[in-house]
């Protein structure tokens, strides 16, 4: 099974690129030299780690996380296109662990603490990660409030390690912008590959 999925990962990898590139609306973040095959390769293991450690009905799930991470570091946008088409494939390849409502209950909670920190701050924060923030509670949340947890808070940390990288290199200052969305679902594989 976990080769099964880091074959579909790495055949995925491929259209992942060509979806990011028709993003192409912002500035490039990531140089095209640099992806092929890091993408198809990162997508492969990736779905094979989560495969492995968390079971087959997440493998859905992180082919569109990498999907959605290589899209927002590009181009810091995390299109609706993708976004929310994943809600239902998540909730359907879920669907056979019997967790359903606690993952769909996980999915609210991290939306309305995400939904709060956009309602007082909107400028810190933009919508997509709201949206996102759902997906990961709907992924997370099955498995428990633990590994919602560890996500949730995981995101949040390598968000703030890679500002705070940004502020000590002289890249950035306290107004920078970055994409965030891209942390949220790095933290999502503590939570998927070392919990279960």
């Amino acid at each position: 099974m976990v080769a099964l999925a880091a074959l579909v990962g790495l055949v995925c990898g491929g259209r992942i690129r060509a979806l990011a590139r028709s993003y192409d609306d912002a500035p490039a973040l990531v140089p095209d030299r640099l992806w092929p095959p890091g993408l198809e390769l990162a997508a492969a293991a990736v779905a094979g780690l989560v495969a492995w450690r968390a079971g087959p009905p997440y493998v859905c799930f992180a082919v569109i996380a990498v999907a959605l991470a290589a899209v927002d570091w590009r181009t810091s946008t995390l299109p609706d296109a993708i976004t929310l088409p994943a809600y239902p494939i998540t909730a359907l390849a879920l669907l056979p662990t019997g967790e359903l409502p606690r993952a769909l209950a996980g999915a609210a909670a991290l939306t309305a603490v995400y939904g709060l920190l956009w309602l007082i701050r909107p400028a810190a924060m933009g919508l997509g990660d709201v949206k996102l923030a759902g997906l990961i509670g709907l992924a997370t949340g099955a498995l428990g409030w633990q590994a919602l947890l560890t996500a949730a808070f995981c995101g949040q940390l390598l968000g703030a390690l890679y500002a705070l990288a940004l502020l000590l290199t002289g890249r950035g200052d306290r107004h920078t912008e970055f994409p965030f969305g891209t942390f949220m679902l790095l933290g999502t594989l503590p939570a998927l590959c070392l919990l279960p």
